[in-house]
């Protein structure tokens, strides 16, 4: 979701609507750039290529756009389990110095200026241009029953339309798979194994002096917004949970059955995992193509 959508919700000009149990939004953090980065793995290539392609059609509309940068992963996207990397955890703890880095970042992203130096009438022509005016078009219907949809006009749909050809099984396949991300992890944590593996992982934590029962609970101790910790007391707590996760054996046993409910879900839902690979391959010349050129 571009940041001109955030910063619209409250005026309830989001192109994107769910029909069902409410969901979550991640909200990129990382500021854009007038400079691309150089392309490397699969993902980085397709992602850069949609940038630009983004870019070409906003100019054409009559706008300026700046390509995005990737956003860098969350703590919770990372480790979604447990902290399970010392040398991390040594640094940045919980990643609240990361995510305050990202925050400043935002406040100098170009594309933020831009929307926000604009009369107030023309931000939201901005996100209409960008995400089309109405969310209808595109939609999916998610595993656990909610039906989602999209506007298949604007400038990103126009993007992906370009690079992937068939919008809707793009659409379809991306928010399935997304979906299926959030549905995988609940399923590891609620898993016998997993939780007798975070019984040992506590024992480990008590000898360390913190009590806590789970690494849910310990990251959320340390990142409340309204009572932040101070960096060195959040990094202690964060390379116990760290060598804890190590030596109980916590880190292995959430990896390995990651990997178990992946291939299930990906399995109990083969069309979308299929089509999502499928459109990828297909459209990495094309990628390649637009980002050699530079849009």
């Amino acid at each position: 979701m571009h940041r001109w959508t955030l910063a619209l919700l409250t005026a309830g000009l989001l192109a994107t609507t769910a029909t069902g149990c409410a969901g979550t939004t991640t909200a990129p953090g990382a500021s854009a750039s007038s400079t691309p980065r150089a392309a490397g793995s699969t993902a980085e290539t397709l992602r850069l290529a949609e940038q630009l392609l983004v870019k070409t059609c906003m100019e054409k509309e009559g706008h300026k756009y700046w390509v995005e940068p990737p956003s860098p992963d969350d703590v919770s996207i990372r480790f979604p389990y447990v902290v399970d990397d010392p040398a991390w955890a040594g640094a940045h703890g919980y990643g609240t110095d990361l995510r305050r880095q990202r925050a400043a970042e935002v406040q100098r992203d170009p594309n933020q200026r831009y929307f926000h130096s604009a009369p107030a009438k023309d931000r939201a022509v901005l996100v209409s241009d960008l995400n089309g005016a109405r969310p209808q078009g595109l939609s999916a219907r998610l595993p656990n029953g909610i039906q989602v949809s999209h506007s298949d006009q604007g400038c990103q749909a126009t993007a992906q339309r370009q690079l992937y050809g068939d919008l809707q099984a793009w659409f379809r396949a991306t928010r399935v798979t997304d979906s299926l991300a959030g549905m995988r992890i609940g399923l590891v944590t609620a898993d016998k194994r997993y939780k007798a593996a975070v019984t040992v992982w506590a024992r480990c934590m008590r000898e360390r002096t913190y009590t806590y029962a789970d690494p849910a609970r310990a990251r959320a101790a340390a990142t409340q917004p309204e009572t932040p910790w101070p960096h060195a007391k959040e990094v202690r707590l964060a390379s116990a949970e760290a060598a804890c996760a190590v030596s109980s054996g916590l880190s292995s046993v959430a990896k390995s059955l990651d990997s178990e409910y992946r291939d299930r879900l990906q399995r109990s839902h083969p069309r979308e995992t299929a089509d999502l690979a499928r459109l990828k391959r297909e459209a990495l010349p094309r990628a390649r193509a637009i980002v050699g050129h530079g849009g």
